[in-house]
Protein backbone atom coordinates (compact mmCIF):
# COMPACT_ATOMS: atom_id res chain seq x y z
CA UNK A 1 0.00 0.00 0.00
CA UNK A 2 1.43 3.61 -1.19
CA UNK A 3 0.33 5.33 2.03
CA UNK A 4 1.46 4.96 5.24
CA UNK A 5 -0.26 2.51 7.71
CA UNK A 6 1.10 3.37 11.01
CA UNK A 7 -1.60 3.65 14.02
CA UNK A 8 -0.97 4.65 16.82
CA UNK A 9 2.17 6.73 17.92
CA UNK A 10 2.92 7.64 21.57
CA UNK A 11 5.33 10.51 21.67
CA UNK A 12 6.38 11.22 25.69
CA UNK A 13 8.91 13.95 26.59
CA UNK A 14 11.49 11.59 24.62
CA UNK A 15 9.55 11.33 21.68
CA UNK A 16 8.95 7.73 21.89
CA UNK A 17 7.65 6.16 18.93
CA UNK A 18 4.89 3.38 18.12
CA UNK A 19 3.18 2.35 15.02
CA UNK A 20 0.06 0.75 16.10
CA UNK A 21 -3.19 1.18 14.18
CA UNK A 22 -6.44 2.20 16.32
CA UNK A 23 -9.40 -0.84 15.16
CA UNK A 24 -11.78 -3.14 15.96
CA UNK A 25 -11.36 -4.94 19.34
CA UNK A 26 -8.09 -2.49 20.07
CA UNK A 27 -9.58 -0.39 22.94
CA UNK A 28 -6.33 -1.73 25.34
CA UNK A 29 -3.61 -0.49 22.42
CA UNK A 30 -4.95 2.90 22.62
CA UNK A 31 -4.89 2.71 26.64
CA UNK A 32 -1.77 1.06 26.81
CA UNK A 33 0.14 3.97 24.33
CA UNK A 34 -1.56 6.71 25.90
CA UNK A 35 -0.80 5.61 29.43
CA UNK A 36 1.35 3.02 29.76
CA UNK A 37 -1.47 0.99 31.53
CA UNK A 38 -4.69 -0.83 30.89
CA UNK A 39 -7.26 -0.14 33.92
CA UNK A 40 -9.41 -2.10 32.48
CA UNK A 41 -12.47 -0.64 34.18
CA UNK A 42 -15.79 -0.20 32.69
CA UNK A 43 -17.42 2.69 32.97
CA UNK A 44 -21.01 2.80 33.72
CA UNK A 45 -23.84 4.02 31.68
CA UNK A 46 -24.28 7.67 31.82
CA UNK A 47 -21.96 7.59 35.00
CA UNK A 48 -19.68 10.41 33.20
CA UNK A 49 -19.69 14.13 32.85
CA UNK A 50 -17.80 17.34 30.79
CA UNK A 51 -16.73 18.78 28.03
CA UNK A 52 -14.26 17.64 25.47
CA UNK A 53 -13.14 20.06 22.39
CA UNK A 54 -11.55 18.88 19.15
CA UNK A 55 -10.71 20.84 16.35
CA UNK A 56 -8.79 20.33 12.82
CA UNK A 57 -9.72 18.19 9.46
CA UNK A 58 -12.99 18.95 7.73
CA UNK A 59 -12.33 15.55 6.10
CA UNK A 60 -12.46 14.10 9.73
CA UNK A 61 -15.28 16.10 11.15
CA UNK A 62 -17.92 13.50 9.98
CA UNK A 63 -15.74 10.66 11.68
CA UNK A 64 -15.80 12.52 14.87
CA UNK A 65 -19.45 13.33 14.80
CA UNK A 66 -20.22 9.96 14.36
CA UNK A 67 -18.13 9.05 17.25
CA UNK A 68 -19.84 11.57 19.14
CA UNK A 69 -23.59 10.63 18.01
CA UNK A 70 -22.37 6.50 19.37
CA UNK A 71 -21.03 7.52 22.51
CA UNK A 72 -23.65 9.83 23.28
CA UNK A 73 -26.16 6.67 23.70
CA UNK A 74 -23.97 5.75 26.68
CA UNK A 75 -22.79 8.69 28.48
CA UNK A 76 -25.37 11.62 27.21
CA UNK A 77 -23.93 13.86 29.59
CA UNK A 78 -20.19 14.49 28.26
CA UNK A 79 -19.94 17.28 25.50
CA UNK A 80 -18.35 16.56 22.47
CA UNK A 81 -17.14 19.82 20.35
CA UNK A 82 -16.31 19.49 17.11
CA UNK A 83 -14.99 22.56 15.35
CA UNK A 84 -14.14 22.66 11.78
CA UNK A 85 -10.33 24.86 10.76
CA UNK A 86 -8.75 22.69 8.96
CA UNK A 87 -6.08 20.42 9.62
CA UNK A 88 -3.22 22.96 10.31
CA UNK A 89 -5.13 25.28 12.30
CA UNK A 90 -6.28 22.21 14.38
CA UNK A 91 -2.60 21.13 15.30
CA UNK A 92 -2.10 24.83 16.10
CA UNK A 93 -5.19 25.00 19.27
CA UNK A 94 -4.34 21.21 20.19
CA UNK A 95 -0.39 22.25 20.49
CA UNK A 96 -0.99 25.83 22.35
CA UNK A 97 -3.30 22.97 24.96
CA UNK A 98 -6.29 24.42 23.46
CA UNK A 99 -8.22 21.13 22.76
CA UNK A 100 -8.26 17.26 23.97
CA UNK A 101 -8.10 16.11 20.42
CA UNK A 102 -7.11 17.08 17.17
CA UNK A 103 -8.35 15.48 13.99
CA UNK A 104 -6.27 15.41 10.85
CA UNK A 105 -6.19 14.41 7.73
CA UNK A 106 -2.44 13.92 7.01
CA UNK A 107 0.05 13.23 10.32
CA UNK A 108 1.99 15.72 12.16
CA UNK A 109 4.55 17.38 10.62
CA UNK A 110 8.59 18.35 12.20
CA UNK A 111 7.21 22.05 13.22
CA UNK A 112 4.09 21.07 14.77
CA UNK A 113 5.85 18.17 16.90
CA UNK A 114 8.26 21.55 17.76
CA UNK A 115 4.95 23.49 18.94
CA UNK A 116 3.61 20.48 21.07
CA UNK A 117 7.01 20.49 22.77
CA UNK A 118 7.52 24.15 23.31
CA UNK A 119 3.31 23.74 24.79
CA UNK A 120 4.00 20.78 26.62
CA UNK A 121 1.83 18.82 24.98
CA UNK A 122 2.98 15.17 24.84
CA UNK A 123 0.00 13.37 22.70
CA UNK A 124 -0.89 10.03 21.03
CA UNK A 125 -1.69 9.45 17.13
CA UNK A 126 -4.08 7.21 16.72
CA UNK A 127 -5.08 6.09 12.76
CA UNK A 128 -8.64 6.13 12.80
CA UNK A 129 -9.75 4.92 9.13
CA UNK A 130 -8.43 5.34 5.15
CA UNK A 131 -9.80 8.07 2.56
CA UNK A 132 -8.94 8.66 -0.85
CA UNK A 133 -8.40 12.16 -1.85
CA UNK A 134 -11.56 12.59 -4.92
CA UNK A 135 -11.32 14.90 -7.66
CA UNK A 136 -15.25 15.91 -8.27
CA UNK A 137 -16.82 16.98 -11.14
CA UNK A 138 -19.88 18.02 -12.22
CA UNK A 139 -22.67 15.68 -13.03
CA UNK A 140 -22.70 16.46 -16.56
CA UNK A 141 -19.54 16.83 -17.37
CA UNK A 142 -19.05 13.82 -19.67
CA UNK A 143 -14.90 14.36 -20.61
CA UNK A 144 -13.24 14.13 -17.46
CA UNK A 145 -14.38 11.15 -15.63
CA UNK A 146 -10.86 9.49 -16.30
CA UNK A 147 -8.28 11.94 -15.86
CA UNK A 148 -4.22 11.42 -15.40
CA UNK A 149 -1.75 12.50 -12.56
CA UNK A 150 -0.36 15.04 -15.33
CA UNK A 151 -3.55 16.64 -16.25
CA UNK A 152 -4.08 17.65 -12.43
CA UNK A 153 -0.68 18.54 -12.17
CA UNK A 154 -1.68 20.51 -15.25
CA UNK A 155 -4.98 22.36 -13.41
CA UNK A 156 -3.34 22.60 -10.27
CA UNK A 157 0.25 24.10 -10.95
CA UNK A 158 1.00 27.24 -9.43
CA UNK A 159 2.69 27.86 -13.48
CA UNK A 160 -0.76 27.27 -14.46
CA UNK A 161 -2.67 30.49 -12.60
CA UNK A 162 -4.34 32.74 -14.65
CA UNK A 163 -3.03 30.73 -18.00
CA UNK A 164 -4.73 27.00 -18.00
CA UNK A 165 -8.50 28.86 -18.03
CA UNK A 166 -10.39 26.16 -20.18
CA UNK A 167 -10.72 22.60 -20.22
CA UNK A 168 -9.42 22.54 -23.75
CA UNK A 169 -6.01 23.88 -22.24
CA UNK A 170 -5.63 20.69 -20.35
CA UNK A 171 -6.88 18.24 -23.36
CA UNK A 172 -7.63 19.18 -27.01
CA UNK A 173 -10.22 16.21 -27.10
CA UNK A 174 -11.68 18.46 -24.19
CA UNK A 175 -14.48 20.89 -24.93
CA UNK A 176 -13.99 24.67 -24.67
CA UNK A 177 -15.55 25.11 -21.44
CA UNK A 178 -14.17 27.73 -18.74
CA UNK A 179 -12.38 25.95 -16.23
CA UNK A 180 -13.57 26.60 -12.71
CA UNK A 181 -11.86 25.88 -9.11
CA UNK A 182 -12.98 24.94 -5.76
CA UNK A 183 -10.70 22.96 -3.13
CA UNK A 184 -9.73 23.86 0.32
CA UNK A 185 -7.86 26.69 2.24
CA UNK A 186 -4.38 26.64 3.27
CA UNK A 187 -4.67 25.26 6.71
CA UNK A 188 -6.48 21.88 5.51
CA UNK A 189 -4.14 18.61 5.43
CA UNK A 190 -5.73 17.50 2.47
CA UNK A 191 -4.11 20.61 0.47
CA UNK A 192 -1.02 19.51 2.05
CA UNK A 193 -0.92 16.06 0.76
CA UNK A 194 -2.67 16.56 -2.97
CA UNK A 195 -0.37 19.12 -3.66
CA UNK A 196 2.43 16.86 -2.60
CA UNK A 197 1.26 13.78 -4.82
CA UNK A 198 0.01 15.99 -7.60
CA UNK A 199 2.55 19.04 -8.27
CA UNK A 200 5.22 17.55 -6.22
CA UNK A 201 5.65 20.09 -3.34
CA UNK A 202 3.76 20.32 -0.55
CA UNK A 203 1.44 23.80 -0.90
CA UNK A 204 2.86 24.64 -4.03
CA UNK A 205 -0.78 25.02 -6.12
CA UNK A 206 -2.50 28.22 -8.18
CA UNK A 207 -3.59 31.10 -6.41
CA UNK A 208 -6.81 31.72 -8.10
CA UNK A 209 -9.35 29.15 -6.93
CA UNK A 210 -11.94 29.36 -4.82
CA UNK A 211 -10.97 28.11 -1.25
CA UNK A 212 -12.67 27.07 1.79
CA UNK A 213 -11.99 25.18 5.46
CA UNK A 214 -15.93 23.62 4.80
CA UNK A 215 -15.79 21.42 1.91
CA UNK A 216 -19.36 21.42 1.46
CA UNK A 217 -18.47 24.74 -0.40
CA UNK A 218 -16.24 22.69 -2.79
CA UNK A 219 -19.51 19.99 -3.00
CA UNK A 220 -22.08 23.17 -3.94
CA UNK A 221 -19.73 25.12 -5.98
CA UNK A 222 -18.86 22.15 -8.21
CA UNK A 223 -22.51 20.92 -8.25
CA UNK A 224 -23.58 24.14 -9.92
CA UNK A 225 -20.73 25.13 -12.50
CA UNK A 226 -20.26 22.30 -15.47
CA UNK A 227 -16.77 23.26 -15.90
CA UNK A 228 -15.84 23.05 -12.30
CA UNK A 229 -13.87 20.81 -10.98
CA UNK A 230 -12.22 20.50 -6.89
CA UNK A 231 -10.84 18.15 -4.47
CA UNK A 232 -12.01 16.44 -0.80
CA UNK A 233 -12.45 13.44 1.09
CA UNK A 234 -14.28 10.52 -0.66
CA UNK A 235 -17.07 10.24 2.01
CA UNK A 236 -18.73 13.76 1.09
CA UNK A 237 -19.27 12.52 -2.95
CA UNK A 238 -21.35 9.38 -0.97
CA UNK A 239 -23.07 11.84 0.74
CA UNK A 240 -23.83 14.16 -1.60
CA UNK A 241 -24.46 11.01 -4.24
CA UNK A 242 -26.29 13.21 -7.65
CA UNK A 243 -24.82 16.62 -7.21
CA UNK A 244 -21.25 15.62 -7.73
CA UNK A 245 -19.28 12.41 -9.49
CA UNK A 246 -15.63 11.24 -8.79
CA UNK A 247 -13.50 11.35 -11.45
CA UNK A 248 -10.71 8.04 -11.90
CA UNK A 249 -7.46 8.99 -12.11
CA UNK A 250 -4.94 7.11 -14.23
CA UNK A 251 -7.97 4.52 -15.08
CA UNK A 252 -8.83 3.29 -11.47
CA UNK A 253 -12.10 4.75 -9.54
CA UNK A 254 -11.85 5.64 -5.86
CA UNK A 255 -13.76 3.04 -3.65
CA UNK A 256 -12.67 1.28 -0.50
CA UNK A 257 -11.41 -1.43 -2.44
CA UNK A 258 -8.97 1.01 -4.51
CA UNK A 259 -8.31 3.19 -1.16
CA UNK A 260 -7.55 0.25 1.08
CA UNK A 261 -5.38 -1.85 -1.32
CA UNK A 262 -4.02 1.42 -2.29
CA UNK A 263 -4.20 1.43 -6.28
CA UNK A 264 -5.98 4.11 -6.49
CA UNK A 265 -2.85 6.16 -6.49
CA UNK A 266 -1.39 8.83 -5.46
CA UNK A 267 -4.28 10.12 -3.24
CA UNK A 268 -5.09 7.12 -0.79
CA UNK A 269 -3.95 8.02 2.67
CA UNK A 270 -5.01 7.34 6.93
CA UNK A 271 -7.02 9.80 8.35
CA UNK A 272 -6.16 10.45 12.74
CA UNK A 273 -7.06 11.65 15.31
CA UNK A 274 -4.26 13.07 18.41
CA UNK A 275 -5.00 12.60 21.55
CA UNK A 276 -2.99 14.83 24.32
CA UNK A 277 -1.94 12.45 26.90
CA UNK A 278 -2.79 14.56 30.04
CA UNK A 279 -6.10 14.73 29.09
CA UNK A 280 -6.85 11.13 28.64
CA UNK A 281 -4.76 9.78 31.83
CA UNK A 282 -6.61 12.58 34.39
CA UNK A 283 -9.99 12.93 32.73
CA UNK A 284 -12.41 10.07 32.51
CA UNK A 285 -14.67 11.62 30.06
CA UNK A 286 -11.68 11.96 27.36
CA UNK A 287 -10.61 8.26 28.46
CA UNK A 288 -13.84 7.17 27.95
CA UNK A 289 -14.30 8.57 24.57
CA UNK A 290 -11.00 8.04 22.93
CA UNK A 291 -11.69 4.30 24.08
CA UNK A 292 -15.00 4.13 22.43
CA UNK A 293 -13.42 5.41 19.23
CA UNK A 294 -10.96 3.30 18.89
CA UNK A 295 -12.76 0.26 19.92
CA UNK A 296 -15.69 1.42 17.40
CA UNK A 297 -13.28 2.52 14.37
CA UNK A 298 -14.83 0.18 11.71
CA UNK A 299 -18.14 0.75 12.61
CA UNK A 300 -17.75 4.76 12.81
CA UNK A 301 -15.86 4.45 9.72
CA UNK A 302 -19.24 3.04 8.05
CA UNK A 303 -21.66 5.43 9.86
CA UNK A 304 -19.71 8.36 8.53
CA UNK A 305 -19.15 6.42 4.62
CA UNK A 306 -14.88 5.95 5.34
CA UNK A 307 -13.02 3.11 4.40
CA UNK A 308 -12.32 1.17 7.48
CA UNK A 309 -9.09 -0.33 8.32
CA UNK A 310 -7.66 -3.13 7.00
CA UNK A 311 -7.31 -6.23 8.12
CA UNK A 312 -3.46 -5.73 7.64
CA UNK A 313 -3.20 -2.79 10.03
CA UNK A 314 -5.49 -4.34 12.54
CA UNK A 315 -3.00 -7.31 12.63
CA UNK A 316 -0.26 -4.69 12.81
CA UNK A 317 -1.72 -3.12 15.58
CA UNK A 318 -2.25 -6.17 17.89
CA UNK A 319 1.57 -7.56 17.23
CA UNK A 320 3.09 -4.16 18.08
CA UNK A 321 0.71 -3.95 21.17
CA UNK A 322 1.94 -7.71 22.18
CA UNK A 323 5.66 -6.30 22.22
CA UNK A 324 4.71 -3.87 24.80
CA UNK A 325 4.02 -6.00 27.62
Amino acid sequence: MNTRTAGVRARSSHHRRRTLVGGSALVLSAAFALTGCVSGNAVEEGALEGTILTDGSSTVAPLTDAARDLFAATQPDVEIKVSVTGTTAGFRAFCDGTTDIANASRAITDDEIAACDEGGVDYTEIVVANDGITVILNPANDWATDLTVEQLATVWSPESEGKVTTWSQIDPSFPDEPLTLFGPGVDSGTLDFFTAAITGEEDAIRGDYSASEDDNSTVEGVSKNLGATGFLGLSYVEENEGAIVAASIDGVAPTSDTVQDGSYSPLSRPVFIYVKNSAYADRPDVRAFVDFYVDNALDIAARALFVPLTNDQVELAQEELATLH
